[in-house]
C-alpha cells in the first residue's frame, strides 16, 4: 500500500482507496425488480390458485366429471324404473285379489239364486201334495167314484198350472210329425195311409221343457210304411 497505517488504527488512505473501488463495482449493478429476477416470460408464472395437479380445464378432468355424472343419471332412472315396477305390481296383486273375490261372490250369489228358485218350486210341489192327501184321506165309505176323481182331476190341474208357473213346457206332441229332439220313439207302427208316416201314433208319457232345456222327451210310437 502506499499509505502507512497510523498507530492509533484508523484506516489509512490506502485503505479507503480500496473500499472506494468496491463501491464503484457493486454500485455498478442498480437494483432490478423482483418479476425481472425471474427467467422467462412473466405471463408463464401460473396464478396463486392454480391446481398443482395439472392445468384448469384439462381433458382428464372433463371425462371423469362426464363419466360420474352419467352414473348418477343412470342411479336416478334404475331408481325411478324400480319405483314403477314395484307400482305395477301392486296393482296387479290388487287386481287379481279383486277378481278372485268377485268370482267368489258372483258363484255364491249365482248358488243362491239356484236355492231360492228351488226352493220356490218346492213350496209349489208341498201345496199340491197337500191336496194328494186330502184325496188319499177321504172316507171311502162316504165319497163316491164321482167326488173322488173329481178331487183327482182337481189336483192335477193345480199341479199343471204350478209346472207353468214354474217355466216349465209340457210337450204332448199327438199327431205331429216325429221329432227326435225331443221325442223318443219307443215302437212302430204300421201306417194305414201315406200321410201317416213318420207322424206320432200314441203318447206314452209327456215331455217336459224348461226355457229351451229338454227335461224329459216325450215316449212316443210311431207310424211307419209298412
Amino acid at each position: 500500500m502506499s499509505e502507512s497505517v497510523r498507530e492509533d488504527g484508523d484506516v489509512g488512505v490506502g485503505d479507503a482507496a480500496v473500499e472506494d473501488e468496491m463501491g464503484e463495482g457493486a454500485g455498478a449493478q442498480p437494483d432490478r425488480p423482483a418479476a425481472e429476477a425471474v427467467s422467462g416470460d412473466p405471463d408463464s408464472i401460473p396464478p396463486a390458485d392454480a391446481p398443482a395437479g395439472g392445468s384448469v380445464g384439462s381433458p382428464e378432468g372433463s371425462d371423469g366429471e362426464a363419466e360420474l355424472r352419467g352414473d348418477v343419471e343412470a342411479q336416478t332412472e334404475l331408481k325411478a324404473l324400480r319405483e314403477q315396477f314395484e307400482g305395477l305390481n301392486d296393482r296387479h296383486l290388487r287386481l287379481v285379489a279383486e277378481f278372485n273375490n268377485f268370482k267368489r261372490r258372483s258363484e255364491q250369489e249365482r248358488l243362491g239364486a239356484w236355492a231360492r228358485a228351488q226352493a220356490e218350486l218346492t213350496g209349489r210341489l208341498v201345496d199340491v201334495l197337500d191336496d194328494l192327501q186330502r184325496v188319499a184321506e177321504l172316507d171311502l165309505t162316504n165319497a163316491t167314484v164321482e167326488a173322488i176323481m173329481e178331487g183327482i182331476d182337481l189336483v192335477e190341474r193345480k199341479f199343471v198350472r204350478t209346472l207353468e208357473d214354474a217355466g216349465i213346457e209340457i210337450i204332448e206332441p199327438n199327431g205331429i210329425p216325429f221329432n227326435p229332439e225331443f221325442m223318443e220313439a219307443m215302437m212302430r207302427v204300421p201306417a194305414e195311409a201315406e200321410e201317416q208316416v213318420d207322424q206320432v201314433a200314441q203318447v206314452f208319457q209327456k215331455g217336459y221343457m224348461l226355457k229351451g232345456n229338454l227335461i224329459r222327451p216325450a215316449r212316443v210310437s210311431v207310424f211307419t210304411q209298412s
